[in-house]
């Protein structure tokens, strides 16, 4: 994880620090907040329990806010290669901020809720991401950032039935829906999402709700309290990018791999191709593959051997062919994986690759993500 430098009295606190404290959790400096790292337990415990019954994760840090007015998604979408006039009610996506070179400003989601579009983004972010959006569209809609609500993240297996309990009705939302719920008296909104590869939720909140919220949560046998070390281990397993690490403003989609993201109507010879910032990169990027210099791909090691970024990648002949931008053991399997940038020519699976630890090479394997198969709920 890449943490903040600033000393402890420049941070800020989520509203759940008193309960973080209490739960024994090791803190960290976390883009400009102090963050629990891991509890007691530790990582691999708190991972292999997300996995098999339900993480809770603070994750306030992360920027809220909602565009309101008739013209919110025509001008929201101007801002995006997404599709945002076409998401329907209550339905959530995923989208990219770009620059003008195509870059990515960052990675968000946002959500149709019918009378505005609420928008969550990265926490290292969000200050510019509200600048960058008033400054754009701000004439075209009311942009309004929500600093006084909490977001949790509930994720496992388990997640649904826990959360059922509290929030009866929440079972009923699929993969990527949301709604407005309450609980004792506070307007809740909640999607089914994540950023876990497992079926889960993420629950918008007022902050003085936020603490008793939590413990509600946590006053339940399948619940445990989860750290950023383990949020990373899981994103990482589930071939999820992290915004700063494996996709930043000089990678542009394509880079990045994240053609799914962009909808057909967004593309040449769509209902509404380009209007974007970087159009003509993205488009022409998207049209002629072959004309990339650099590709994000998932790696697996075929020795035991933890290959962490920023290692070297070269080929069987020794040349400099790329980078790793995220890498770890995997607790699930027991393996190291990557993700990376490679050369076009490197990027196709079943190709061996080397990496270059403490000037060692490790062999490495270019496969397909997630490198642990996904359990969202679709109905």
């Amino acid at each position: 994880m890449t943490a903040a430098t600033s000393s402890d009295a420049d941070l800020r606190s989520t509203p759940l620090l008193a309960l973080h404290q209490k739960l024994g959790a090791r803190m960290v400096p976390f883009a400009g907040y102090s963050m629990p790292v891991q509890y007691p337990q530790g990582l691999m415990a708190e991972h292999l329990h997300t996995r098999k019954a339900a993480g809770l994760f603070d994750v306030s840090h992360m920027g809220q806010l909602v565009l309101r007015g008739p013209d919110a998604a025509t001008a929201l979408e101007s801002l995006m290669p997404v599709d945002v006039i076409g998401l329907g009610l209550h339905k959530q996506r995923y989208g990219l901020l770009l620059n003008e070179q195509g870059g990515i400003l960052d990675d968000l989601m946002f959500v149709n809720r019918g009378d505005d579009l609420f928008l969550i983004v990265n926490g290292a972010c969000k200050e510019a991401d509200i600048t960058h959006i008033q400054n754009r569209i701000g004439n075209r809609c009311e942009v309004v950032p929500l600093p006084d609500r909490a977001l949790l993240a509930l994720q496992g297996p388990q997640a649904v039935s826990v959360l059922e309990r509290l929030i009866p009705g929440v079972s009923a939302l699929v993969f990527m829906t949301g709604n407005h719920f309450d609980w004792q008296g506070h307007a809740l909104y909640i999607t089914r999402s994540g950023y876990t590869g497992e079926d889960g939720f993420e629950i918008s909140l007022p902050d003085d709700a936020a603490q008793a919220f939590a413990e509600a949560l946590l006053a339940q046998p399948e619940v445990a309290p989860v750290g950023l070390g383990a949020r990373n281990s899981l994103r990482l397993e589930a071939g999820l990018c992290l915004y700063g690490n494996d996709i930043d403003t000089t990678t542009t989609p394509v880079e990045g791999a994240l053609n799914w993201a962009i909808q057909k109507v967004r593309r040449s010879g769509g209902e509404r191709e380009g209007g974007f910032p970087g159009a003509a990169i993205v488009l022409e990027q998207l049209q002629n593959p072959e004309q990339l210099k650099r590709k994000r791909v998932g790696l697996i090691a075929l020795e035991r051997i933890p290959v962490r970024e920023p290692a070297v990648l070269e080929n069987m002949d020794g040349q400099h062919i790329g980078h790793i931008t995220s890498g770890l053991l995997s607790p699930t399997l027991n393996q190291p994986v990557a993700l990376a940038y490679v050369e076009p020519d490197y990027a196709t699976a079943g190709t061996e690759i080397f990496a270059m630890v403490r000037g060692k090479p490790v062999p490495m394997k270019v496969v397909a993500t997630p490198f642990v198969p996904t359990n969202y709920f679709r109905g």
